[in-house]
C-alpha cells in the first residue's frame, strides 16, 4: 500500500513504519565553498576548515576537513524532501552525535534514515513522536556520521 503524503510530500505520522530504513535519492558533493561559507556564517575561525596551508602543514588530514555541523545539518536535510517535508512541527533533539571518519572537500554523501519508534503525543492529538537514526557515508561507504532525533510529525486530517 502506497503511503498516503502531505501535498508538499512529507508523511504523516501514520505512514511512518517502525523499523524501516529509508534511501534517500539526493546525494551531495561537498565543496571547498560549503566549507569556507558555512564556517564564517557560524563565525567559526577553526583553521582546521578554512586554511588549506594549516591543515596540509599542521594535520594529520592534510586537507581541510568538512566542518562537522555542516556534515550534521546535510544528513539531516537529504531526508527531507523524501520523509518530513511539511510534516513536521518542530525537532525535539539530537542525541549520539557521531561522525567515526573523516569528510573532505569533494566527498559525495549518501544517507539513509531508519524510523526507531513512535508514538502518538499525550499533549496534542493531531501529532506523534517519532525517532529516526541518520546515517551518512561517503563515496567508499565508510560512515562519516550519525545521529538520533525526535521530531513532532503531523498526523493525517481526519
Amino acid at each position: 500500500m502506497q503511503a498516503e503524503r502531505h501535498q508538499r510530500g512529507g508523511l504523516y505520522f501514520e505512514s511512518m513504519e517502525v523499523g524501516r530504513t529509508y534511501e534517500h535519492t539526493l546525494r551531495r558533493t561537498v565543496t571547498q565553498m560549503d566549507n569556507m561559507l558555512f564556517s564564517n556564517m557560524t563565525l567559526n575561525p577553526q583553521p582546521l576548515h578554512i586554511d588549506r596551508e594549516f591543515c596540509e602543514k599542521e594535520t594529520d588530514w592534510g586537507q581541510p576537513l568538512m566542518n562537522s555541523l555542516f556534515t550534521l545539518g546535510l544528513m539531516i536535510g537529504i531526508q527531507v524532501s523524501d520523509m518530513t517535508v511539511g510534516t513536521t512541527i518542530a525537532n525535539l533533539g539530537m542525541t549520539d552525535v557521531k561522525f567515526p571518519n573523516p569528510l573532505f572537500e569533494g566527498d559525495t554523501i549518501r544517507c539513509t534514515t531508519k524510523v526507531v519508534e513512535k508514538r502518538e503525543s499525550k499533549s496534542r492529538p493531531g501529532a506523534g513522536i517519532v525517532s529516526f537514526h541518520h546515517q551518512a557515508f561517503k563515496q567508499d561507504g565508510k560512515l562519516v556520521a550519525e545521529c538520533h532525533r525526535q521530531a513532532f510529525i503531523i498526523k493525517k486530517p481526519a
